[in-house]
């Protein structure tokens, strides 16, 4: 549902394992600031068109930041780094199948 809304990633300060998980489990990216950084901090509202990159990097091996840059309606641009949360092999499977669902069908139409 929340993939279907439109969301791609969530960005937070902390996550519980299972509400991360979650988001993965339904192909959502989830992204923690860094240490030290909120939306305050950042002075982020919520408002902002977001780009992101370095996604596909980060779930090759190549580190585990991505770049985001908050663009808002003014065109104030604020760039930040964030580290991507998708924690396990199996997770990335997921997330690149976008979500479990898709995974398993996927993996029953092959068998």
């Amino acid at each position: 549902g929340v993939m279907l809304l439109g969301v791609r990633a969530v960005i937070a300060e902390s996550f519980e394992r299972i509400h991360r998980s979650n988001l993965v489990g339904m192909g959502v990216l989830p992204m923690q600031f860094a240490a030290g950084e909120t939306a305050a901090s950042l002075g982020l509202t919520g408002k902002e068109t977001f780009h992101i990159e370095g996604v596909k990097s980060s779930l090759n091996g190549g580190g585990r930041q991505a770049s985001v840059r908050a663009v808002a309606d003014d065109g104030v641009v604020k760039s930040f780094n964030v580290d991507v949360r998708v924690d396990t092999p199996q997770e990335v499977e997921y997330y690149r199948n976008g979500g479990i669902l898709p995974y398993v069908l996927r993996q029953l139409a092959s068998a």
